[in-house]
């Protein structure tokens, strides 16, 4: 009886655990399928936000960019020649160049027509047997190396740009395919996902990779010059920056040395040493004449010759340049003249000039075909018909800013392009890296 009655109990007790076992699975499948459907509405509502943002190209999955066998390569060489930098000729000329004579760096792109006649124009120069002439490249080009290997009249060495489009070209610095489109809208950015949603411009627009390249070149090249190339470690003499589309006189390095001679008597505050700016005035009233001014990007940003002391005052104003919004160079300097630098600058400027702007094609042109050669007949006609007014005996300074100045003069508007802090932080790891 008792065996019974305990048999019924268990029986009892079996189907409540059993009942109790079936709500329970069935309540969490209801769920489970409700979260699914929540799930899928949240995706579906994704999915239609995403496309209402017109004719954009689908962000790829976040993986790291395949580097073909010719960019590891090349990658390879910088990393070498920066290391090792090789002066070529340097027995050769070695008695002709003497402590603190110029160095010249000319800034390299893709442009081998320009350069030839720049190499022309150095060749042609009295006394360039003492320079060393730097050639800093941001493009690796058999084309280019070989318009450089034609230089056989001084001390050469070639420093390469690490970081430039050609040896990152599916990954920043170069472009990653991840990148924001240039013209979306910050809030199309954030719905697409694209990896630099965060970072537009001060006019909304994102970061065009060869545009921020020039500045980023501009800014390694000083510190690499300065502050890493061992045959410089202990150069107290001017470094003359130029770049590849520039044409040089004669007499550039004869009327620099004038000019060296009288910054140190006459105006021992000026920062700066200009061979010229765009204006072609006639040589015969001012072959021999210099002006003292407040430096401007848009005049004296040719034929740059600066000195230790001008550099060391310039790297301490890094951040100021390295997030300034604009991806011009010399527009960025410009900025630090009237915010950073403990004055603005002043320039003792040529005014009859002894360097030309050849290049009529390039990023800030528009032109579809570049005239090279023409450029060249029009600065030989001038030099020519100036001839005897080059190699003056010395310099008078006309115009000379009063004691205390008038003051730097501010960029009139950014120009944008450099929004991204992936900029800001690279340019700015310059000193650390190298």
């Amino acid at each position: 009886m008792r065996f019974r009655v305990y048999k019924r109990k268990v029986v009892i007790l079996t189907l409540v655990v059993v009942v109790c076992g079936l709500a329970f699975w069935t309540s969490g499948k209801q769920k489970k399928s409700s979260g699914v459907v929540v799930l899928k509405e949240a995706e579906g509502a994704r999915r239609s936000s995403i496309s209402r943002i017109p004719n954009l190209p689908p962000i790829a999955p976040v993986v790291k960019p395949e580097v073909d066998n010719t960019t590891q390569v090349y990658r390879g060489i910088v990393f070498q020649l920066n290391f090792d930098q090789t002066v070529r000729h340097e027995e050769q000329f070695r008695a002709a160049r003497k402590k603190d004579d110029l160095v010249v760096v000319v800034q390299v792109h893709n442009r081998p027509d320009y350069l030839r006649l720049l190499v022309e124009s150095l060749r042609k120069a009295r006394g360039v047997e003492s320079i060393l002439l730097i050639f800093s490249h941001d493009f690796w080009s058999p084309e280019i190396n070989q318009v450089v290997a034609s230089v056989d009249f001084c001390q050469v060495l070639q420093i390469f740009f690490p970081f430039s489009i050609q040896l990152y070209p599916q990954e920043f610095p170069g472009h990653d395919p991840r990148d924001c489109p240039r013209d979306i809208s910050k809030i199309d950015a954030l719905k697409l996902g694209c990896i630099n949603a965060e970072y537009p411009d001060s006019f909304g627009h994102y970061r065009e990779a060869k545009f921020s390249q020039t500045k980023h070149h501009w800014w390694w090249k000083l510190h690499f010059v300065w502050d890493r190339v061992r045959a410089l470690k202990d150069h107290r003499g001017l470094v003359l920056l130029i770049e590849e589309d520039h044409f040089l006189s004669p007499d550039f390095l004869h009327f620099l040395k004038l000019m060296s001679i009288l910054k140190r008597e006459n105006c021992p505050d000026c920062d700066i040493l200009s061979l010229g700016s765009y204006g072609h005035i006639s040589y015969p009233s001012k072959a021999n004449k210099v002006e003292v001014k407040a430096w401007k990007s848009t005049e004296h940003n040719m034929g740059m010759a600066l000195s230790r002391e001008t550099y060391q005052k310039l790297i301490q104003c890094t951040d100021a340049f390295c997030t300034y919004d604009d991806y011009n160079w010399d527009w960025s300097l410009q900025h630090l003249t009237v915010t950073c630098l403990p004055s603005y600058w002043k320039v003792m400027v040529s005014e009859a000039p002894r360097v030309f702007h050849a290049g009529d094609c390039g990023m800030h042109h528009k032109k579809s075909v570049c005239m090279p050669s023409s450029q060249k007949t029009k600065i030989d006609t001038i030099l020519q018909s100036s001839s005897n007014q080059l190699f003056p005996k010395n310099l008078l300074i006309t115009k000379r800013l009063p004691a205390n100045g008038a003051g730097g003069v501010a960029p009139h508007v950014k120009n944008g392009g450099w929004g991204d802090i992936r900029d800001h932080e690279l340019c700015k790891s310059y000193p650390r890296l190298q």
